[in-house]
């Protein structure tokens, strides 16, 4: 059992970590209407950090590559905001599957022409949560920290657009200016998680747990308790599942997540009817 601790407790930190920042976010996202945002994201930020690697031959961890991942994601971010305000024709949902198709695609060819190509898909998708270290830790603290920060600060615009777009917009308040700033912090997060865990994890940790705090209360108090507790229960059985049967970390995680999901709908639909009766 120690031996499991000293291999799991920094991946299990980094869980924790992932885990309560994408839950709060991933309240706002459900609100939105907008699932997919930290795919999209996470590809574009992948084709920054690919085309790093192509054009300045750093590595994925290097400070680089990180500045490029950034500006891919700010590009997007100002795309998302300025969208939204301006096509009313198309949901803005649509705009981020085809953007993520878009990016999908330019990463796919970058990767073709990168050496070593095989191995950032690898990483893209599963990430390296077993290989968590101190500085990851550290790094993601005071980055999840300043942008939870952040969300406190300018709570009161972006919960009211997230409750009620049209109502917010027709209040004078500058919607496009704080679209773009969510997209921004929802990037910058998602960013440093799929450098961690990969795209399979974090879009698990963002929708899941907001999810199933969603069927069980409309409080934002109650809802952060009970992402806190899925993040928490699905964050130790999947990296002990992975553990004890030599299964991927990643994947596990995001299995056990999906797991609590399937008991959570199935128990909500239960006290619904027990409601009724």
């Amino acid at each position: 059992m120690l031996q499991a601790i000293q291999i799991l407790g920094l991946p299990f930190l980094a869980c924790i970590l992932m885990g309560s920042i994408l839950g709060y976010l991933g309240i706002h996202v459900l609100k939105r209407e907008v699932i997919f945002i930290d795919i999209a994201l996470a590809q574009f930020a992948a084709v920054g950090a690919i085309a790093a690697h192509l054009v300045f031959h750093v590595h994925r961890d290097s400070l680089l590559s990180y500045v490029c991942s950034l500006a891919a994601v700010f590009s997007v971010a100002v795309s998302y905001a300025i969208v939204r305000a301006s096509i009313v024709q198309i949901s803005l949902e649509a705009i981020i599957g085809i953007s993520y198709a878009i990016a999908a695609a330019a990463a796919l060819f970058l990767v073709g022409i990168a050496p070593g190509g095989h191995i950032h898909i690898q990483q893209i998708l599963s990430g390296s949560l077993l290989w968590t270290s101190w500085p990851d830790i550290i790094s993601g603290l005071v980055v999840f920290s300043a942008v939870g920060l952040c969300f406190y600060i300018i709570r009161r615009p972006l919960n009211s657009i997230s409750n009620n777009y049209q109502q917010t917009l027709n209040n004078g308040i500058r919607v496009m200016f704080w679209d773009f700033i969510f997209y921004l912090l929802v990037g910058v997060v998602i960013t440093l998680s799929v450098q961690l865990a990969g795209i399979i994890v974090v879009f698990a940790y963002l929708i899941i747990p907001a999810t199933i705090s969603a069927i069980f209360s409309l409080r934002l108090g109650i809802q952060l308790i009970i992402i806190w507790a899925v993040t928490l229960v699905g964050s130790i059985a999947g990296l002990l599942f992975a553990y004890y049967l030599d299964f991927s970390v990643g994947p596990a995680v995001a299995l056990f997540l999906g797991g609590e999901l399937v008991v959570a709908g199935i128990v909500g639909k239960f006290n619904s009817v027990v409601c009724h009766c």
